[in-house]
């Protein structure tokens, strides 16, 4: 048996004990990517595998793994939603006109894409300001996949429209593994200020504007040094005439 996490040492609502399962199905080997940080399993798994008889082998395409269930894995780990910034902007680093006007800085397929990332997450953010300017409705728009649209969230302190939930800071993010931050400029830095962004969807149109609305504020930081070492692209493509860069936080373990 190949499997992405340890097989689980307990019982949940979920199911059975996986590592019971395989005892019972006779497998003679399993084959293990990443060790499960819940502390019921942690370890214990493998070490019952290993107890029954079974060959156990570990660490095979590890980081793929704790990549692949990233939400999931951050919650477990860090406690805290796996937080991907969303943001599309000119090549000047603009993401509207001096006036607020940003329909559309990138074309149909960039911005269909836009509605994929959307039906991954569990909940989207955007901040008062963008609530105010562009009354977004911020559901999936893709055959298909409406039903998959995320529970809205709004960085305020104030009172909230009906169907959405007020969230005060990026650390009292609560409920959800996964939440994507659309906007603005302000819940951007305010994520990024606070080391919440996980995952950066930097999309880019090949138009300058000049004089218009930054993606970003003040993020904290107090000297070009900081910045460096951050940020890793791990994908790049372009979407129709617009490019798609996509970076991970490099985090220590």
């Amino acid at each position: 048996a190949y499997v992405s996490l340890e097989p689980c040492a307990h019982a949940s609502p979920r199911g059975p004990c996986c590592t019971d399962a395989l005892i019972a199905a006779g497998v003679a080997r399993v084959v293990v990517a990443a060790i499960d940080p819940d502390p019921r399993t942690d370890g214990q798994g493998i070490a019952r595998l290993r107890a029954a008889g079974i060959a156990v082998e570990t660490g095979v395409l590890a980081d793929a793994a704790r990549a692949a269930m990233a939400p999931w894995w951050t919650r477990q780990t860090r406690g805290a939603p796996f937080v991907t910034l969303k943001l599309a902007t000119s090549l000047d680093g603009c993401i509207a006109l001096a006036d607020g006007s940003s329909r559309w800085i990138t074309g149909e397929r960039a911005r269909a894409h836009g509605h994929m990332e959307r039906a991954r997450h569990e909940a989207i953010l955007v901040g008062r300001g963008t609530l105010l300017a562009d009354a977004p409705r911020l559901d999936v728009r893709l055959p298909g996949l409406e039903a998959r649209s995320p529970k809205r969230l709004l960085l305020t302190r104030g009172a909230v429209p009906e169907g959405w939930t007020a969230v005060a800071s990026p650390e009292s993010v609560a409920g959800v593994d996964s939440l994507l931050v659309e906007g603005g400029a302000r819940a951007a830095s305010a994520f990024l200020a606070a080391d919440r962004v996980d995952r950066l969807l930097l999309y880019r149109a090949p138009i300058l504007i000049g004089g218009g609305k930054a993606a970003l504020g003040d993020i904290g930081l107090s000297d070009l040094a900081a910045a460096h070492g951050r940020w890793r692209l791990v994908d790049s493509r372009l979407l129709g005439s617009d490019r798609l860069d996509v970076y991970e936080r490099i985090r220590k373990e």
